[in-house]
């Protein structure tokens, strides 16, 4: 049977990832590969499920809504996980609250009240990750580091919500020890918070350049997109 590229590409992933987990001695299945879809369409979508790939995540809240109904209509025996990844807008909140499973960029609290409030009540609570500006870069969204308990601990009171935990796109580097040392910092929050008793599971971090300094620093989730899909053609 010949393998499609996409399907290599995810085999390839996957076999970076136990590599990187074994020489952090960890179970290679702490590890959630997130395939990152934004700009790919619904046969992409659809290879990669063919390929055992259960998760997505997308940033372009209409391409991704497009997207998902389409996956639905063409494999409705089949219903991949749907993480949000992107830059959210306060009039965006209601078509994410009602058509995903994860959310990685809740950065303020008013976000996450509009979530809550617009989950509807028939559908499991969903999972929050809140998204810290690990590097301080004044372009990058996320809460600071100093501001990151008081907004963890209003969310985890939220109904309908699940704090799962933080997420980070740090600064890019090339270096391992410097992209390391910049999850690493990330992973030190999640602890800290863990410690205060917010029970989180889940580090959203590392991306198809730095995924294995995300993996020995501990990663449980890692957004892959073109090292799986192939480069971006932005419209």
């Amino acid at each position: 049977m010949i393998m499609s590229t996409i399907e290599q590409n995810l085999q390839a992933v996957r076999d970076s990832i136990a590599q990187a987990a074994a020489d952090a001695q960890r179970a290679p299945e702490d590890v959630t590969l997130l395939a990152v879809s934004k700009t790919f369409g619904a046969d992409a979508v659809l290879a990669a499920m063919r390929a055992g790939q259960a998760a997505f995540g997308e940033n372009y809240l209409q391409e991704a809504l497009d997207k998902i109904a389409l996956v639905k209509e063409a494999a409705p025996q089949h219903a991949p996980a749907w993480h949000f990844i992107g830059p959210i807008q306060s009039n965006k909140t209601r078509p994410i609250a009602e058509h995903f499973d994860w959310v990685h960029t809740v950065e303020r609290e008013k976000i996450a009240v509009r979530l809550s409030e617009q989950r509807p009540a028939g559908l499991p609570d969903l999972n929050i990750c809140l998204q810290v500006n690990i590097s301080g870069e004044a372009s990058k969204s996320g809460v600071t580091p100093a501001e990151l308990p008081a907004l963890a601990r209003a969310v985890a009171q939220l109904p309908r919500l699940r704090l799962r935990g933080l997420m980070a796109i740090p600064e890019p580097e090339t270096d391992v020890t410097l992209q390391r040392a910049a999850f690493a910092q990330l992973r030190v929050l999640y602890e800290q918070l863990n410690a205060e008793g917010l029970a989180l599971d889940t580090l959203s971090m590392g991306m198809s350049a730095d995924l294995r300094a995300a993996v020995l620093e501990g990663a449980t989730i890692v957004r892959v997109g073109s090292a799986i899909f192939g480069s971006r053609h932005y419209s």
